[in-house]
């Protein structure tokens, strides 16, 4: 097992990694404010996980409510959240029982809002399932829902007590998700870590073939990464908004396609390359460069082309990014590999990139 810290003074939280960490209960037990939790999952994990960590936490004197909620992006939503607070309510859960995500980040985002919301907040565990959730999601206590209009608009910043990336669970992962899994690790690489980015362009056929020692090397170095931003800009008031390289495309392309038509991973990668092929129009960053970018997400078996939505589709779903200020929309750019900062675009160029860049 690995571990390394999230700094955040008297919040600070550890992130284990490793395999067998469902069955580890002195890494969750410290943690909790009182012997009882409510384990919320999905239809897909429950099945896989449940039981098992159900087993694990009853074993060490822990009383466990589980709520399973319907599985996909779609869901992610108000009605879906007020089924983790009827069940909070029905149980009587009270301000010290604590909430653990067990599964993908649309559990663990959902769950964390319940969390931050459940009596003005309550505690909660992150126990990610997926390889995106492992490496990105889970860590950083971004939590919400989406809105019709909006990804990720409504929600609160809320950290976790203890981040629990067990490693096992990525053998249960179908490899389309695996894949979306990667777009949030070849993100480090291009945003802050041109060695990481080389390592992946080396060990990607390896971690798509799950060999552990390289989903825990990568799962590891992505943490790090997140933590670093994380600790020195918690609630994205400037460094932090450089972990959204693609997302301002990405949560176009999902919002355009319908949520869960697209997987956030694939929309991300395409959103990357969106901004990839902007900064070069803008002349920043070099076609070789951009070209190595899409050969990684390729060898990744993510998608390099983002859909044609139109340009006023892109531009009105992009109009309520978070990064928008004073009415004016900022984009994560790059001037190269390792190399990314926010800036306003010109609009001549981002029409082109819309419209030129997309089938």
């Amino acid at each position: 097992m690995q571990t390394l810290t999230v700094e955040l003074g008297d919040r600070s939280y550890p992130i284990h990694i490793g395999a067998g960490l469902l069955d580890r209960a002195d890494l969750i037990v410290p943690h909790l404010a009182q012997k009882r939790v409510v384990i919320v999952t999905n239809t897909t994990v429950a099945p896989l996980y449940l039981e098992r960590l159900t087993r694990t936490l009853t074993g060490a004197g822990v009383r466990v409510t589980p709520v399973v909620l319907p599985d996909g992006e779609a869901y992610k939503n108000w009605e879906t959240l007020n089924l983790i607070f009827d069940a909070l309510l029905t149980d009587r859960a009270e301000r010290k029982t604590t909430l653990i995500a067990l599964g993908g980040g649309v559990i663990g985002d959902i769950t964390g809002f319940a969390a931050a919301s459940y009596q003005r907040g309550v505690p909660f565990i992150q126990i990610p399932t997926t390889l995106l959730s492992q490496v990105d999601s889970s860590v950083g206590g971004k939590t919400g829902i989406n809105h019709p209009l909006g990804k990720n608009m409504i929600g609160a910043f809320w950290q976790p007590q203890v981040v629990l990336a067990d490693t096992e669970t990525l053998n249960t992962l179908p490899d389309r998700e695996l894949s979306a899994g990667m777009a949030e690790v070849i993100k480090y690489g291009l945003i802050t870590d041109p060695e990481f980015f080389a390592w992946l362009e080396k060990n990607t056929a390896a971690l798509l073939a799950r060999e552990p020692a390289a989903l825990a090397e990568a799962i590891y170095r992505s943490c790090a990464n997140k933590a670093r931003v994380v600790a020195a800009d918690e609630r994205e008031a400037g460094l932090r908004a450089l972990l959204n390289l693609g997302h301002t495309f990405g949560h176009a392309i999902e919002a355009g396609m319908g949520y869960g038509v697209w997987l956030h991973g694939e929309a991300v990668a395409a959103g990357t390359m969106l901004a990839a092929d902007l900064s070069r129009r803008m002349g920043l960053m070099s076609a070789t460069e951009c070209a190595r970018a899409a050969a990684l997400f390729t060898q990744s078996g993510l998608p390099t082309v983002a859909p044609n939505l139109g340009a006023a589709d892109y531009l009105r779903h992009m109009g309520v990014d978070k990064k928008v200020e004073g009415g004016k929309l900022h984009f994560v750019l790059l001037r190269g590999i390792g190399d990314a900062f926010v800036s306003e675009a010109p609009a001549d160029l981002l029409q082109q990139t819309l419209t030129e860049a997309v089938a």
